[in-house]
């Protein structure tokens, strides 16, 4: 094998010389200029920045224009510029929390004392139907200092302008020492 007008004899030599080979070519590839991520993103953001500011220009140059203006004599009706009305404003989409609410409630232990078994009823004043209810039940001591939080989906529907009843829904486990119990409504999903 002959390379530059060196000769190698030996297989071992040969061997040795085509790591070393590849490893150079390696070492030159990484040493060659290449234009970084970063040095084309800057371009693009700078052009893209002068494009805006001369539209912003060119929107503002047209507004001075309109307000410099002379206004319409009664002589040329076609020049009077045409009343343009105003944007119709959407109303936001209610929360299906506004007309959703528990209007009764009740609580006992139950399972030697340690769960909590929720009676209440749910009235949906909304003009749909909701479901996926999550109520969360806070539970305090007799004196008002507050014990334990639970929470509960109930994966029910609730029809629009109803009332539904749950009797006995288990909440979870609860402080032996809870006396009282405050449900309400957090999430409900619209259908």
């Amino acid at each position: 094998m002959t390379i530059a007008g060196w000769s190698f004899g030996k297989s071992e030599a040969r061997l040795a010389v085509l790591p070393a080979i590849a490893i150079a070519g390696c070492a030159i590839w990484l040493m060659l200029p290449q234009a970084s991520d970063a040095e084309s993103h800057s371009t693009a953001t700078e052009v893209t920045r002068v494009t805006q500011d001369t539209s912003r220009t060119d929107d503002t140059a047209g507004t001075q224009a309109t307000l410099q203006s002379p206004a319409p004599t009664d002589a040329n009706p076609a020049a009077a510029p045409l009343d343009i009305a105003p944007p119709e404003m959407v109303e936001p989409a209610k929360s299906p929390l506004d007309g959703l609410k528990i209007i009764s409630q009740s609580w006992r232990r139950g399972g030697l004392g340690s769960k909590a078994l929720v009676t209440f009823t749910l009235r949906n004043a909304n003009d749909y139907a909701v479901k996926d209810i999550e109520i969360a039940c806070k539970f305090a001591r007799r004196d008002g200092s507050h014990l334990t939080d639970r929470r509960r989906i109930i994966p029910d529907t609730v029809n629009m302008k109803s009332r539904k009843r749950y009797a006995g829904m288990l909440v979870g486990f609860v402080n032996v020492n809870a006396n009282k119990a405050k449900c309400s409504v957090v999430t409900a999903s619209r259908i």
